[in-house]
Order: C-alpha cells, then structure tokens, then sequence
C-alpha cells in the first residue's frame, strides 16, 4: 500500500502484521524468511512489513475453498491443501474427492508461494504438493515447512514426474515426505489418505505422517 499523501511505500511492525494477517509471530517471520512477505530491517534489528505485501495475503484468502459433496456439520472434515499448477490436475483432485463418503475440504494453491500463505493461515490435515513448479518450487516449500515445529507432525505427499538423480540434486526430500510418480493412479492414493481419513475421525488407530 502506498500512502497517498507522500506517495511512499508503507511498512508496519511484524506484531501489527501478525494482528492484521491473524497469524503467529513465527508465521510472519517464516513468510518473511521465504520472501512471502516484503520486509527489511532497521538499525535496531527490528522487520518492518511493507504492507503491499500484507494486502497481497489478504487477497489471497479470497480464493474459492472447494467442499466435499455431502458435507454434515456433525462429522470432522478431513482439510487437505493442494499445490499443483496444472489447473487439469487440480480438476482431477477436486472431483475424484468430491464423491468420496467421507467429509473432505479442499484448498488449493498454484505453487510454493500461495502454498505457504493458506499453510501459515491454517495448517491442513494433509498436504498434497508437486514438486516442479513456476515460482517457488515444492522443493523451497518444503524446506521452510522444515524449519518450523509448527508443521512437524504434517501429513505430506509429493507428486513428480522427476527422476531420483534430480530431485537428489535438488536436496532431496525431507524424512516422512510420501512420494508419488506422475501420471498418479489415484487408486494408490486412496487407502492412504482414507487410513489418514479414519485416523482424524477417530474410526482407525492407523496412523500415516510425515515428520519434517
């Protein structure tokens, strides 16, 4: 946001930024870390949040959150966050989760960077993420997840269609982090994430999570 009578950028505190995003001081600071949020630091060591960048988030939070045919306010609804910029693929998920009998929401995100806002907004029971995408990549996602305890017990599967030496290039994956081949076959997804289903909803002891 720029002030209209000095035409500068304005910056906020990162406590007046926590109170205006809803979100932990920890979740500001991640988002600053990764670049989510615009900032810089004065003298004193202190952050200051250009509030652009916080309008941005609030923008964000907007974006449609796509219910499971069937939804009852009496079960727990199994929440999972999406990230994949193949819009064709995002089609598939939404409507493969759709006819399922168990309460399922889903949020999605077009890559690493909108995937870190709705995370630092509300951590899901799930996290389903490609791995190569325009932007900030799920690789750099999954790496600030990693340094937050926030996100240590998180559900996380990864789809790609990279090769082993690649994504050893690439650091690798966190430990407990699912991986998936694309074209995925969604029938090998399903008892998995129905064996996370029945763990939330208290109908399994099984239980599936990825510790990073």
């Amino acid at each position: 946001m720029v002030n209209q009578d000095t035409g500068k950028e304005e910056f906020i505190s990162t406590r007046d930024a926590s109170k205006v995003l809803e979100v932990s001081l920890r979740t500001v600071q991640l988002w600053v870390e990764s670049g989510v949020l615009k900032a810089w630091k004065t003298a004193g060591g202190h952050r200051r949040i250009a509030r652009s960048s916080i309008d941005h988030i609030l923008s964000q939070r907007r974006q449609a959150i796509i219910p499971a045919t069937g939804q009852t306010s009496e079960k727990r609804v199994f929440h999972i966050l999406l990230v994949e910029d193949d819009s064709a693929l995002r089609n598939l998920f939404s409507y493969f989760f759709s006819s399922w009998k168990y309460p399922v929401r889903i949020n999605v995100a077009t890559d690493g960077f909108e995937g870190l806002i709705s995370l630092g907004r509300e951590v899901p029971d799930l996290l389903i993420t490609d791995l190569n995408m325009p932007g900030m990549s799920g690789f750099e996602m999954l790496r600030h997840l990693k340094s937050s305890n926030q996100f240590s017990k998180l559900n996380i599967i990864a789809l790609t269609a990279l090769n082993d030496d690649y994504i050893q290039d690439k650091g690798g994956l966190p430990e407990g982090v699912l991986l998936f081949r694309k074209p995925v076959a969604l029938s090998q997804l399903e008892p998995l994430i129905e064996a996370m289903i029945a763990n939330v909803t208290g109908q399994s002891q099984f239980k599936a999570h990825a510790s990073i």
